[in-house]
Formats: C-alpha cells, sequence, structure tokens
C-alpha cells in the first residue's frame, strides 16, 4: 500500500473488530483500543483524539452506532468518514451525514433480494419481527415501502427490546408463515428459543435472517435462555440468509494482487483462534479494501495538492479545501478488492452483490446470488424444504359450503308428493260431489280452496331445499323469490279459507237474537270475498317486497376447521341464505300479520266448539284443523330463524311443519267426509231422489230449506199464541168457581140420604170443559 503524505509514517492493522474508530493523522494510521460498538466510549475517544496532537485527517468507524455518532459530529471539524462495518441504512441520509463513505453495504441492500425471492416463490404475505434499534427499524421501513411496490403486503409487524416472547407468540396466533427476522446475534437466541416453545418453525413457516451471524450462532452457549443446542438446531433448521458478499467468489487477483482465497489464507494464518469464533472475520474483505479505498483516495489527493500548491500536511480543522479534494477523491473509487468491486452510490454507500444461503442439516449452503443493479439472480437449485416444496405465504383457505342433506331433503320430497298427490285427491272427491247435500252443507268451494292452498304450501318445500348443490348462483334470486310466493299463496288460501267459516260461525252465534235471520242467510260469495281480501293481502304485501327490496343469495361465514389430514389448509364453512337488505323489517311485518290471524283463529275455534249449525256442517273439524296449524306454525317460526345457521336442522323443522300441518288438515276436512259418503252410501240416494224429482239444483234446495224454516217459525208463533189464550181461560175459569161458590152457599143433606137438590141451572157460557180446551191445540 503506497500512502505517499506518510514521509516516514508506518501503517498498521490491527483486525476488523479490534477497534472502533479508525484515524488517520497526517504522519500515521490510528487505532484506538474503544469499547466494541459502544457509542458513549467512542464518543469519549473521539474528542480526546480532536483535542490531541497529531492532527487527524480521515476517522475510520467500526459498527453503525459508533458511525452514526462520529459521521454526525465530524462535518465539524471537515473530517471525513470512512467505515468498514456500518449498516445502518440511516447513514445513507447525505444531509445527516455529508462526508460518510463506507465499503459494508447499507441494509436496505438486503431488500431488494428478499422482495426478489418473495416474487420467486409467489409469496404475497409475509410478517416481520425485529429488535428496537435505528438499524432495523430504518431497514424495515424500506422493506416496507419496497415489497408495497411490488404487491406484497406485511400482514404483521412486531418488535421488541429485550424479551421476544410475547411478539412471537402474536406471530404464531396471526398464522405468520414467512417472517423476516432483523435483530442482533444474541438476541437471535432467544427469539429462536421462543421459536422452538411456540413450534413457529418446520415445513410450514419460512425465516429470513442475517447472514452476518457466526455460522455455529444457535450452538454457541446462552445463559439468557432456557433451549438446548438441539432444540435451537431444530428450530433454526431450513431458514433463509441474505448477506452482502463480502468475499470475491471469483478467483480474480484484486488490486493487491492478491485472490481472495489467499487473502482468507493469510488472515487465517494470523488469527489465533478459529475464524468461527472471531467476531467481524466475515467483514474482514470489507476492512481490507477500505484501506485500500482510502489510499487511493489519498493518492489522488496529494497529487492533486502539489499542482494547486495545496498539500495534506497543511490539513487542518478549519481547510475545507482539502476535506472536498478528499471527498471527491472517495467519491469516485473504482476498483477490484477481495470483497469484489468497490464503488460507492450517491450516498456513499457500497454498491454489492447479496449472497443467499440457507441452513440445511446445521451448515449454510449458497442457494445463488443476486445483483441489484442489474436484477439479476443466479440461483444454483440447491434450495432444500421441509415439506419438499416452499410453503404457502398463508394458510391456504379453501371455501366450502354446507349443503343440506340430500337423505332428508328426498325423504320430505317424497312426503310432500305424497301430500300433493292427497291434496288432489280430495279436491277431486270434493268436486266430483258437490252435488251431495252433505259436501254442500260444507262450503265445498271453500274446501277446495283449502286444498289447493295446502297443494301450495307442500310445493314450497322443493325450493325451500334446493341450494348451491343443486342450482347455480344466478338461479337463486328465483328460487328465494318462489319459496316466498309459495308459502305465502299456501297459507292465504289453505289457512285463509278455514279462517273464513269459523269466522263466520262465530259471527252468527255471537250476535243478538234479532239479527241472526240475516246472518244465517250470508251469501257465499261474501264467504269467498273474505278469503280474496287475505289472498290480496298477501299479494300486495310480497310484490311490494320483491319490487323494493327483493330476496337475493347471502353468504354466511362461519369459523375456520383444520382438516383432519395433515396437510397445510383450512377449511371455511359457508352457507347460503335468502335475504335482503331489511329483512327483519319484512319478517316482523309478515310474521305479525300471520301470527295475529293465528291467534285469532284459535279464538274463535274456541268460542265455537260447542256450536252445531247445518249450513256449515265441517265447523269443528275445521276448528282442529287450525289448533293444529296454529299451534306448528307458532312453535316453527321463530325455531327457524334461531337454528338459520344449521341448514338441516332448519329445513327439518320448516318443511316438516309444512307437511304435518297440510296433511293434518286434509284428513281433518276430508276424510271424514269420504268415509261418511263411503259408509253410509248417502250419494246414491240423493242421485235417486234427484232422477224422481226432477233435476234439483244447489238453489232449489237451498230455497227448501229456508221456507221449512220459516214454516217452523211461524207454526211456533202459532203455538205460543194459543198457549198463552189457554192460559188466560184457566185463570177466568178458577175465578168463576170461586164467585159461584160464595152465592150459592152448600144446602144441607136431605135426611132420606139423597143429594140435595135446588133449582136446575144452565150451564155457564164461560165454562169449558176438557175437550174444548185441546180444540184450542188443533
Amino acid at each position: 500500500m503506497r500512502l505517499s503524505m506518510c514521509a516516514g509514517g508506518s501503517a498498521k492493522w490491527w483486525g476488523p473488530r479490534s477497534a472502533s474508530a479508525w484515524l488517520m493523522a497526517p504522519g500515521q494510521i490510528w487505532t484506538h483500543p474503544a469499547a466494541v460498538c459502544d457509542p458513549g466510549q467512542a464518543t469519549k475517544y473521539l474528542y480526546e483524539l480532536l483535542y490531541n496532537d497529531p492532527i487527524k485527517i480521515i476517522l475510520m468507524p467500526g459498527c453503525s452506532s459508533v458511525s452514526t455518532l462520529v459521521a454526525e459530529a465530524a462535518r465539524m471539524w471537515n473530517l471525513i468518514v470512512l467505515s468498514y462495518g456500518s449498516s445502518s441504512p440511516a447513514l445513507s441520509n447525505r444531509q445527516r451525514f455529508p462526508t460518510f463513505f463506507r465499503t459494508h453495504p447499507s441494509a436496505t441492500l438486503h431488500n431488494p433480494t428478499r422482495v426478489k425471492l418473495f416474487e420467486k416463490w409467489g409469496w404475497k404475505k409475509i410478517a416481520t419481527i425485529q429488535q428496537t434499534t435505528e438499524v432495523f427499524t430504518s431497514t424495515l421501513d424500506d422493506l416496507e415501502e419496497r415489497v408495497k411496490e411490488a404487491g406484497i403486503e406485511i400482514t404483521f409487524r412486531q418488535s421488541f427490546f429485550s424479551d421476544p416472547a410475547v411478539p412471537v407468540k402474536n406471530l404464531k396466533r396471526q398464522d405468520a408463515r414467512i417472517i423476516v427476522g432483523l435483530f442482533y446475534e444474541t438476541e437471535a437466541r432467544k427469539v429462536f428459543c421462543e421459536v422452538y416453545k411456540e413450534r413457529l418453525f418446520g415445513k410450514k413457516y419460512v425465516w429470513f435472517l442475517i447472514g452476518w451471524y457466526a455460522d455455529n450462532w444457535f450452538k454457541i452457549y446462552d445463559p439468557s435462555i432456557n433451549c438446548t443446542v438441539d432444540e435451537m438446531t431444530e428450530a433454526v433448521e431450513g431458514h433463509i440468509t441474505t448477506e452482502i458478499v463480502m468475499l470475491n467468489p471469483a478467483n480474480t487477483r484484486s488490486i493487491s494482487n492478491m485472490t481472495s482465497q489467499e487473502f482468507v489464507e493469510k488472515l487465517t494464518k494470523r488469527l489465533k483462534r478459529h475464524p468461527e469464533e472471531t467476531g467481524g472475520f466475515q467483514e474482514a474483505p470489507l476492512a481490507y479494501d477500505a484501506i485500500w479505498a482510502l489510499a487511493l483516495a489519498l493518492n489522488k489527493t496529494s497529487g492533486g495538492g502539489g499542482r494547486s500548491g495545496v498539500r495534506l500536511e497543511d490539513f487542518n480543522y478549519n481547510n475545507q479545501t482539502i476535506t472536498d479534494q478528499i471527498y471527491r477523491a472517495m467519491n469516485s473509487s473504482s476498483f477490484e478488492g477481495v470483497s469484489g468491486h468497490v464503488v460507492f452510490d450517491a450516498s456513499g454507500s457500497r454498491m454489492a452483490w447479496t449472497l443467499i444461503e440457507q441452513l440445511q442439516g446445521g451448515s449454510y449452503k449458497k442457494i445463488g446470488y443476486y445483483d441489484s443493479t442489474k436484477d439479476d439472480l443466479s440461483w444454483s437449485k440447491t434450495d432444500k424444504w421441509i415439506g419438499g416444496s416452499p410453503p404457502a405465504d398463508q394458510t391456504l383457505v379453501i371455501k366450502t359450503f354446507r349443503f343440506l342433506s340430500q337423505k332428508l331433503f328426498i325423504s320430505v320430497s317424497v312426503l310432500s308428493s305424497l301430500g300433493i298427490v292427497l291434496a288432489v285427491v280430495c279436491l277431486s272427491f270434493n268436486i266430483y260431489n258437490s252435488h251431495v247435500r252433505y259436501i254442500q252443507n260444507s262450503q265445498p268451494n271453500l274446501n277446495n280452496l283449502t286444498a289447493v292452498g295446502c297443494s301450495l304450501a307442500l310445493a314450497a318445500v322443493f325450493p325451500l331445499g334446493l341450494d348451491g348443490y343443486h342450482i347455480g348462483r344466478n338461479q337463486f334470486p328465483f328460487v328465494c323469490q318462489a319459496r316466498l310466493w309459495l308459502l305465502g299463496l299456501g297459507f292465504s288460501l289453505g289457512y285463509g279459507s278455514m279462517f273464513t267459516k269459523i269466522w263466520w260461525v262465530h259471527t252468527v252465534f255471537t250476535k243478538k237474537e234479532e239479527k241472526k235471520e240475516w246472518r244465517k242467510t250470508l251469501e257465499p260469495w261474501k264467504l269467498y270475498a273474505t278469503v280474496g281480501l287475505l289472498v290480496g293481502m298477501d299479494v300486495l304485501t310480497l310484490a311490494i317486497w320483491q319490487i323494493v327490496d327483493p330476496l337475493h343469495r347471502t353468504i354466511e361465514t362461519f369459523a375456520k376447521e383444520e382438516p383432519k389430514e395433515d396437510i397445510d389448509v383450512s377449511i371455511l364453512p359457508q352457507l347460503e341464505h335468502c335475504s335482503s337488505r331489511k329483512m327483519n323489517t319484512w319478517l316482523g311485518i309478515f310474521y305479525g300479520y300471520k301470527g295475529l290471524l293465528l291467534l285469532l283463529g284459535i279464538f274463535l275455534a274456541y268460542e265455537t266448539k260447542s256450536v252445531s249449525t247445518e249450513k256449515i256442517n265441517d265447523h269443528r273439524a275445521v276448528g282442529m284443523a287450525i289448533y293444529n296449524v296454529a299451534v306448528l306454525c307458532l312453535i316453527t317460526a321463530p325455531v327457524t330463524m334461531i337454528l338459520s345457521s344449521q341448514q338441516d336442522a332448519a329445513f327439518a323443522f320448516a318443511s316438516l311443519a309444512i307437511v304435518f300441518s297440510s296433511y293434518i288438515t286434509l284428513v281433518v276436512l276430508f276424510v271424514p267426509k269420504m268415509r261418511r259418503l263411503i259408509t253410509r252410501g248417502e250419494w246414491q240416494s240423493e242421485a235417486q231422489d234427484t232422477m224422481k224429482t226432477g233435476s234439483s239444483t244447489n238453489n232449489n234446495e237451498e230455497e227448501k230449506s229456508r221456507l221449512l224454516e220459516k214454516e217452523n217459525r211461524e207454526l211456533e208463533k202459532i203455538i205460543a199464541e194459543k198457549e198463552e189464550r189457554v192460559s188466560e181461560l184457566r185463570h177466568q175459569l178458577q175465578s168463576r168457581q170461586q164467585l159461584r161458590s160464595r152465592r150459592h152457599p152448600p144446602t144441607p143433606p136431605d135426611p132420606s140420604g139423597g143429594l140435595p137438590r135446588g133449582p136446575a141451572e144452565p150451564p155457564d157460557r164461560l165454562s169449558c170443559d176438557g175437550s174444548r180446551v185441546h180444540l184450542l191445540y188443533k
């Protein structure tokens, strides 16, 4: 090494990490045995050296924490600062550190490599954990900007000062898979001891660490952790490290006429310890190239200073001219060193390649190089993974829909189909025998509406059980509307017709005596109008609902489930629902109206349970059907809302309630009629009577019935008048007899023994005997 300004001086190098600051004086190179990476001690020695002769020209600190203090203060003395071991990204700030250079690249040089690897393996989500120091914080900030540009997300960011236990637990809780760790070697052992405890390693996880740790850093005894070497070795297996290329991989000769291998051999001979046990051994080529960069810059400055009349020996702390010359010489440095090509960027940082290594079987293996200046990734394809391939950046979530049990759906569908067949049979029977008087007295048209309503309600079971297993996403809204309309209209027709019957019976037999006549002759069209009103209200409500807030497909998501197999996936169950934006409001209106109708039906059925009328001869059966339908609906509606997240239970409750209520209604209303007509043969006698008397329509029969009732009422009135007349005559007879007994006292008996005799009197015209009283009843 040629130092033209060092007349009579000698250059000595004490090793890469033996001092915290290197200082250059006009006559010699100074090293100070300051405490390693202790900013306080470095500051003390800095001021001691600056205020004591000889004058210093260049300062050469080691680690980042010392370089930050020294480089920020050096500007006040017009001193150039050159570091071989500082990697903090904060030192790249030219406004804060205007005279700083370093042969150790910035720690941010790792980030382009990390981003390149993330892209290579297709990772889009990563997590970070860092020690709270400036170098790691600024590195992580730079990484966050770079990954954002690449479309990668840092999902979880953790930091710690001395105890990493809680942050590691948080990483486990957040399901972090690709984790970038930024911390010093001592803290790395603490982190991975916690990693072992939390089982945050293995085939599902990848750790990215800094590569300048000692090769056996995880095997070094550390009293601050309670993990064994085997546990630590298991925890760190397979992690990736990125490190600046500090030793030229090519076997070419540098400016010192040495290859990188020759340099390592000479350095190893001078060390008294094994290289793996020597701190900073990997950075030794950077320190060596830093001395060469300094020497070359001083040579350039010395030559320029001679021509301008300015000498390095004339330097003082107020002489900025020489400082500017040294700065320009350093800034233009470009040579081949043992660490590779040495060149500085605009911020004074070294540009270099990045080495990518992986821990395989307890030792680091080179798997690639990356040149960020050319975006060139050299891959050796020697990477090995515990699971055989790179893991996913997150648990692969498989969305699965919970479909209705097909066995349950088929079973209920069969019951519903049989119910529809039964409804058709009942409807056919009712229509075919509509001329029979017994059927006519049950309001057959209302019964027909009941059968149709039951058929529609039973048909609603089919769309109620259709889901994504049977239909596509586009057909789902139509199925939702079909459910609503079939159930609504089926209930209105089936229950509404029964409600109309029981309401009419209750109205007739709870009115005053003088109004019975009008109620008993209520025309049938008024009954049908009542059913039509109920159906119309439902149609209007459903139409407004469908137009204003139509039903659509919504997805309910449940908690993730772990599969039974040992695979890196989780199952996300989902369930399809028919819903709208204001579903609760519409259900409140619909259920409220129907609920009041059901409760009123129960009340009317109870009030008329002892009533007997020929006008509607099956009203007791109607009341029984209303009881069953109301109870089933009032129980099923809230239960299905509660069990909406359990598709099988909700469908079973809803569909079976529809099936049972429909079956009960059909059986109670129609089976007794069938049984009566079959056992008594009433349709035959009615047919014979019809053939004898000619065609007899329903209207004639109704007219006959009204005439007979009228005649019966007239006779009852006449009988009441005659009874009143008889009572009056008896009272008069009794009065006459009493008056007669007072006028004619009893005659003494005849001594001869005969009856007393008196003058004969004609019979009283007001007196009457039993024969005449009897005639009054004729």
